[in-house]
């Protein structure tokens, strides 16, 4: 069984944000699986799924960003879920819009959900997809950026990002976290 977490802020107020790029691709991920992210458990929404002959849960923590961990960790203890069978989806500042770097362990790069999940679970062990939002403009705070939306070009590219992170979520069940690095790592760098 796999434990698939997008991250984002709940409330409308942050839909479409940067910093909600995992929630976003987990919208993709549950149409792809005809499933529907309701189920209000964990301190989260959560759906049920199958990819690969896998069981798979999708979850979008609902504790704000810097708690993610919390439900995180509520939902792997419930299922018995090992870190290696969670893959995290969340924004990455350091990658170009619409980039993906999927990594099997590593830490949390001054993202503050990975790190509070980091916290929550003990380990860095665990499989990621991080989707590049562009770097910040020099002199804009980085909350502010995190917190905004997408240029009408750079949506479009997002929305492509989704789909690709949602592939590799895929390969990463059906073939393995190198594979998904091997296939996905360095896509639409310049």
């Amino acid at each position: 069984m796999y434990l698939i977490v997008g991250l984002g802020n709940p409330t409308r107020e942050y839909d479409r944000t940067r910093h909600n790029v995992g929630f976003d691709t987990l919208d993709v991920l549950a149409e792809e699986l005809n499933t529907s992210i309701g189920e209000n458990k964990f301190k989260g929404c959560c759906a049920k799924g199958v990819i690969g002959g896998e069981k798979v849960i999708l979850l979008k923590p609902q504790t704000f960003m810097n708690l993610s961990g919390e439900s995180v960790r509520a939902a792997a203890d419930f299922y018995k879920i090992d870190p290696e069978h969670i893959i995290v989806i969340y924004d990455d500042i350091s990658l170009e819009v619409g980039q993906l770097r999927i990594r099997s362990k590593g830490s949390a790069g001054g993202h503050n959900g990975i790190k509070n999940i980091i916290a929550h679970l003990g380990t860095q062990e665990f499989p990621r997809i991080k989707v590049g939002v562009g770097a910040k403009p020099p002199r804009m705070d980085l909350a502010d950026y995190v917190l905004s939306r997408f240029s009408a070009e750079d949506r479009v590219k997002m929305e492509e990002a989704f789909k690709e992170a949602v592939q590799a979520v895929q390969v990463m069940i059906t073939e393995g976290d190198q594979a998904a690095m091997n296939r996905f790592n360095g896509h639409k760098e310049q």
